[in-house]
Formats: C-alpha cells, sequence, structure tokens
C-alpha cells in the first residue's frame, strides 16, 4: 500500500508539472482577468453559455462514453489510404484572388480584398499535448508555417488542442499582425511570446473595425474551453466577417441552438458560412452539431454557401472518418444553402465557387 501510494503521488504531481508548462498556455490574470469578470457571459468562475450546456446528453455517463469509445469502435476512423490533397502555393496567389484555401480540420487561410486571414491553424501534425497521439491522417498534413504568406490577422475561435496548436502558434509569431479571438485567449499568447499590441480578444458581439470596409464581430457559439483542469476560462466563439466584396460567417465549434437564427437575423445574410462537421456524437450533442443539424443551421444563418469543416484530419469521435460529409450531403434539401467540398489544400474562389468533387470516395 506504501509503494502504491508513493507512486500515486509522484503520478499525480508529474501530471501537475506536465500541465504547468509552455503548451498548456496560462490563465488570465491582472487587467484581462477584470475585463472577463465584467463580462455578461461570466459567472460562478467561469464563462457560460447563452443556454444551460452540460457536457454529456442526460442519457450518457462518462462511464458509458469511455467504454464506447474503446471497447465497441466503429468501423473505419482512420482513412486505410492517403488522403488526396491538392496544394496551393499560397506564397505565389495573385494578389487580387479572392479565394479560401482549406487545410484540414477547422485550419483555412484565406485571401480577400487584400486581406491575408489564418483560422485555427493545426500544422504540427498533431492535434494533442503528446505529440505522438492525435496524429493527423496521412496526405492531410501538407502545410508548414514557414510555406505561409505574412498573415494580417490571425483568428482563433477557442482554445481547444485541435484550434489551438502550440507548436503551430509559436512558429507563427512573426508572421502575424493581429490575433483576434475571444476573451481570455490571449493569455496564452503572451505567454508563447506574442506581445500585448498584437492581441485583440473580444466578448460576444463585440466589433472591431480592421480597416476601412472590414470588420469583424464576435459571436457566440455552443461549446466550451480549456487546455487544462480548469474549463471555461476563456470565451469561445464564432465571427461575422464583413469584407468590401462579401461577408462570412467562420463558426467555430458549437452545438446546435438558436444563436444561429438570432446571428442570422442580425448580422446575416452571408455569402459562405464555414461549419463544423464532424467529430460528433448523440453522447456530447448539446457541444458539437450532429449531421442532420448542420443544414437547419446553414438555413438560419441565411448562408448562400457552406464549407463544411472539422473533419478529414484527426479521429476525435467514435465515427468512421467520411461519416460526417457523407451524413451531410444526404440531408440536402432543394434550396439548400450549396455544399462545398474542396480537397485540402484546393483553392477555392470565394467569389464563383461550385460544389467541387466527391473526393473522398476515392480513399480506402
Amino acid at each position: 500500500m506504501i509503494i502504491f501510494a508513493v507512486i500515486l503521488i509522484v503520478f499525480i504531481l508529474a501530471v501537475y508539472a506536465f500541465i504547468r508548462t509552455e503548451p498548456f498556455g496560462s490563465l488570465s490574470t491582472g487587467k484581462r482577468k477584470e475585463r472577463i469578470e465584467q463580462s455578461l457571459h461570466y459567472r460562478d468562475g467561469r464563462f457560460q453559455n447563452l443556454h444551460h450546456t452540460p457536457d454529456l446528453a442526460e442519457e450518457a455517463s462518462y462511464y458509458s462514453v469511455l467504454t464506447e469509445f474503446f471497447f465497441r469502435r466503429k468501423e473505419r476512423p482512420k482513412p486505410l489510404s492517403a488522403i488526396p490533397s491538392r496544394k496551393t502555393v499560397l506564397k505565389e496567389l495573385d494578389p487580387a484572388e479572392q479565394v479560401l484555401v482549406w487545410m484540414g480540420h477547422s485550419s483555412y487561410f484565406i485571401q480577400a480584398d487584400g486581406k491575408k486571414i489564418l483560422v485555427d491553424p493545426v500544422l504540427s501534425g498533431a492535434a494533442s499535448p503528446l505529440s505522438f497521439t492525435t496524429r493527423a491522417f496521412a496526405g492531410t498534413d501538407i502545410y508548414k508555417v514557414d510555406e505561409l504568406p505574412d498573415i494580417d490577422y490571425l483568428f482563433i475561435s477557442h482554445d481547444h488542442w485541435d484550434h489551438l496548436d502550440y507548436a503551430t502558434i509559436r512558429l507563427l509569431r512573426t508572421k502575424v499582425g493581429k490575433v483576434i479571438t475571444g476573451l481570455g485567449t490571449g493569455a496564452h499568447f503572451e505567454r508563447w511570446g506574442y506581445k500585448e499590441e498584437q492581441i485583440m480578444e473580444l466578448d460576444w458581439y463585440e466589433k472591431a473595425v480592421m480597416t476601412e470596409g472590414t470588420e469583424v464581430t464576435v459571436l457566440p457559439a455552443r461549446h466550451f474551453s480549456g487546455r487544462g483542469f480548469k474549463r471555461n476560462q476563456s470565451l469561445w466563439v464564432s465571427f461575422a466577417l464583413q469584407l468590401p466584396s462579401m461577408k462570412l460567417y467562420l463558426g467555430g465549434d458549437s452545438g446546435y441552438d438558436d444563436h444561429f437564427a438570432q446571428i442570422g437575423d442580425a448580422y446575416g445574410p452571408f455569402d459562405l458560412a464555414v461549419l463544423e462537421c464532424g467529430q460528433y456524437d448523440n453522447n456530447w450533442r448539446y457541444i458539437h452539431m450532429l449531421p442532420n443539424q448542420i443544414m437547419p443551421a446553414a438555413r438560419e444563418l441565411n448562408a448562400k454557401k457552406i464549407l463544411p469543416v472539422h473533419w478529414s484530419k484527426f479521429t476525435l469521435a467514435n465515427h468512421a472518418w467520411d461519416e460526417p460529409v457523407v451524413e451531410l450531403l444526404k440531408s440536402v434539401k432543394e434550396n439548400d444553402p450549396q455544399v462545398l467540398t474542396p480537397m485540402i489544400g484546393q483553392k477555392l474562389d470565394l467569389l464563383h465557387s461550385s460544389d467541387l468533387s466527391k473526393w473522398w470516395l476515392e480513399v480506402q
């Protein structure tokens, strides 16, 4: 018993020391914490969703979820062959082109109206504090930071490892003009060497004018945050991006709720909505949309087209790797927003985009 107790204590101390290392970021202090505490969305020591949002559905338990994940795995959680891609050389883009390049999962690059924008980049090959776990599928990790041009605006939706990648963010430091994110996330960036003047933290419904004709409004999502034991100390967000030639909705992770209709009424219509599609489970349906909820959300946003992301790079849930897009396309009705399905790395014309190919059918 004494040996067991010593081993347990050593393990606990090792875990505690590990989560205090730099990749886990920092909690807000000082003026940043004071501002957080003034937010209408921060109560009882943490940020809150607009409506009650349990981590698990009422019929689920952590035991049942873990049992299903480890012992009742569905078939094909990972592709057996490499994911096809079509690499766009980002540094050689014509400045006049209006394009979006998806980098897999929730990472994408936008060049529009003279601005270069990067969203939730995870380019290290892993979505985890342990680089040998949650590895990217073969063929999906095709971009490295040194292949990116200078970035005017880096948008971060929240601080989970599959959206805020320490290795990528550290390497991006000298390439980024401004970081735009939710309250509290800036503490991570400051620990990682970013200057205070580079970081713009906003609460839900706050707007920032970036340049003349270009502005962004930070908006709600239904999710949670946290890189360590203490959750919901930074705010999870989505973005309405108004550019001179188009309006985009950049959605972070979110469960389905009435905020999509509210956003559509107040800030739509949108020329394109980027919506999560994947890493879902009925057991956590309040914090990630199920496939049959994506098109209702798109309709309520008043989106003309949608780009499904949050799939095809990492296994974070118990479904087949291509199930998200297959089930999404089954749910499309006549006159619904057009679904765009580019390959990773393929150049998507933001002004004249088509629905592209069903490239996943070629993957074993």
